[in-house]
Order: structure tokens, then sequence, then C-alpha cells
């Protein structure tokens, strides 16, 4: 067993090492090739020539609307536990903190009636959600671990249990409707917005451009020096604050960018849905950003994507492809028990995910060999 898990493990280093060897004009092709590819997912072509990426019982163009969203979610979530180590199990109450602030500045059902357009309220939004995060980090970043997982799933759950309140400005379960959709002037060939209710592609389209915005900002972060002093903090903070690195701005820093990043991921959800109340902000899926950073690999951009991606999208394509198959039994009953036996496959054979960094990649190996001499004398 050991054997064939160092074979899958060499040859995913040797992928790795042969798309790094190639010339950086390839690659730029490539990944060009590959946004290109996503920008035109949602059209009927691909429903029609590519079945086998089409969620059967679910539309199609929601779904990666759905699948954006979380993605942006968990690119924001990597700063937090992949750069700078710190474990959050509420990140997605950045996400609400986000998508009520836009409700609230927006929708004339608020109980303040401000009337701001979208594009105004999501400056805001991020600006709120930066602050809550400060306001959160500025006296717990000082525990560590385990207490600091459960400070924050305690914050989560305070802002959704707080909006579900009748008598609070969220408007209880009744929640908030009649949220304005972005840039309403824009218009298409018919007259009618292209920001409807009805064709979430344009939505999509807005989230899948944003993401490669955060990605670009996100990687040239990770290469400076706030970027160099989370991954300190993350090895060994106690050596990095001797050396002089000030690990608690630091990780005020990185709260700060990841709350952001979280409501400006709210903000788009909100624009997109025209209502939300509580329902919409589960304990369930902060776990679910976790994980899918986890198994994309923490601490690298390109494996939090694929891990979000992963973790949203496959369920959903698993909804439909029973009925492709011919089986009888009904997959999409299962989908999350195949799902959560996926992760657990996973996390035995490659618990450093599916594209970790190169410095993670190393601390699992050097890991694996102080834990081979231990295993031979047993």
């Amino acid at each position: 067993m050991n054997a064939h898990v160092d074979k899958v493990r060499s040859r995913g280093n040797a992928m790795r090492t042969r798309w790094q060897n190639m010339p950086k004009q390839v690659r730029w092709v490539a990944m060009a090739a590959l946004i290109i590819f996503l920008y035109l997912l949602p059209n009927k072509w691909f429903y029609v020539n590519l079945w086998y990426f089409r969620t059967m019982e679910s539309d199609m163009a929601t779904v990666l609307f759905d699948t954006a969203i979380f993605v942006l979610l968990a690119v924001g979530l990597n700063v937090v536990v992949g750069f700078a180590g710190l474990l959050d199990l509420g990140y997605f109450g950045f996400f609400a903190v986000g998508a009520y602030t836009v409700a609230i500045l927006t929708s004339p059902e608020s109980r303040f009636d401000i009337g701001w357009p979208w594009l105004l309220a999501v400056p805001a939004a991020i600006a709120v959600t930066m602050l809550s995060g400060v306001i959160l980090g500025g006296p717990t970043l000082r525990l560590r671990g385990d207490y600091l997982a459960i400070v924050t799933l305690g914050f989560a759950e305070m802002i959704r249990l707080y909006a579900a309140r009748n008598e609070g400005i969220a408007n209880g379960q009744r929640g908030i409707p009649q949220i304005p959709h972005p840039v309403p002037q824009l218009k298409d060939s018919a007259g009618d917005p292209i920001f409807g209710v009805i064709d979430p592609r344009p939505y999509y389209w807005l989230t899948l451009t944003i993401i490669i915005f955060v990605i670009l900002g996100m990687r040239n972060l990770s290469r400076s020096r706030v970027g160099r002093a989370w991954v300190s903090i993350r090895e060994d903070e106690d050596a990095a604050q001797i050396m002089g690195v000030p690990t608690f701005k630091y990780k005020l820093w990185a709260f700060a960018i990841g709350a952001a990043v979280g409501g400006l991921s709210g903000a788009l959800f909100a624009g997109k849905q025209n209502f939300i109340n509580s329902d919409s902000f589960l304990l369930e899926n902060s776990i679910l950003v976790l994980a899918a950073v986890i198994l994309g690999g923490a601490g690298n951009i390109a494996g939090a994507v694929v891990g979000a991606f992963i973790t949203w999208y496959l369920p959903e394509w698993l909804r439909g492809i029973g009925g492709t198959l011919g089986l009888e039994v009904n997959i999409a009953e299962y989908r999350i028990l195949i799902f959560g036996l996926v992760l657990i496959v996973m996390m035995i054979f490659r618990p450093q995910g599916i594209l970790p960094s190169k410095r993670r990649a190393a601390e699992f190996a050097d890991r694996r060999k102080e834990a081979a001499p231990t295993e031979a004398s047993a």
C-alpha cells in the first residue's frame, strides 16, 4: 500500500515539475485557453457537445455561479488558513456581513431605506467586513489552534442567530427583498437589463472576472514581504516573533484581507439573489469552504480553486449521473456520502491536498521521513 501511495505522489510531483519546466509563454497560453474555456462553459454549445460537463438536474449556469462564489470564498479563506496558518471555522460569517451590508444599503425594503446603488454599496460592504475582521481578530488572535477555531465558530453563529431575530435590522426570517441587481443601466439588444432575474450567466461572468483579479492580487501578495511573514508565522510563530516579525500585526492583516474577500463574495451573492435571509448562511457552509481549502492544498491559490470547484460542483454533477448511466439507484440521494468518501480517501493518501504549495509538500515529505524509522522499529 505504501509503495502504491509513494508511486502516486511521485507521479504528481513529476507532473508539477514538467509544468514548471515549460517555457513561460507556453504556460501563459495554457492559462489563457483555460480562462476562455471557463467563460464559454455556460453557453448552449457546451450543453450539446460537452454533455459530460453538464449538471443534468440543475441549471448549469446557476451551478457555475454558485461554484464561482464558492471559489472566491476559498481563495479568501486560503489567506487565513493556508498562508497564515490560522484555523477559522466561521468564515461564512464575513460572507453574511457583506451580503447584509449590501442588502441594508440598497434595498427599499430595509429598515433604513438608504437606497444606494449596488456599485456604491460593494466597497462599503468590503470596508465593513474588513472592520469586522479587525474587531474580531483584535482580542482573539492571541489565541491559537482550537481556541481560535471555537471563537470564529461562535462569531459565525452569532451573526446567523442575530439575523434570524424578527426584531433585528436583518428582518429575521422574512429577510430583505428587492436588493438591486448589479449595474441595472446595462441593457441588451432587446432593451432588457443584462443583469436580470432569468439569466444567471452575466453574474457568473462577473464573478469569474473578479476571481481572476483577486487571484492576481493574492499571488503578488503571497510573494511580498507580507506573504513571507505569513509563512514564517504558519511554520513557527514563536520563532518568527523572536526574529523580529510583528506576528500579531500580520495575523490581523490576514484576517482583514480574508474578511474583505468574504464580504465581496456576499455582495455578489446578494446582488444575484435579490433576496437574503438567515437560511442562506448555515454553519455547514463554513465547514465546506474549509474542507475545500484543505482538499485542494492549503497555502496554494491554485489548490484552493481546484478544491472549491470539486467541493461544490462535484455533488451537483452527481445529481443526474445515475440516469445518464442507466442506473436504478438515485445517486442524487448519496452524492454527499460519495463526496465524503472522496474526502476521506484524499486525506489518507494525500493529506497535503491535490495541489499543495512547494513548502507544504516539503513539510509532509519531512514528516514521512521522520515517521519512517519509528514505523520500521515497530
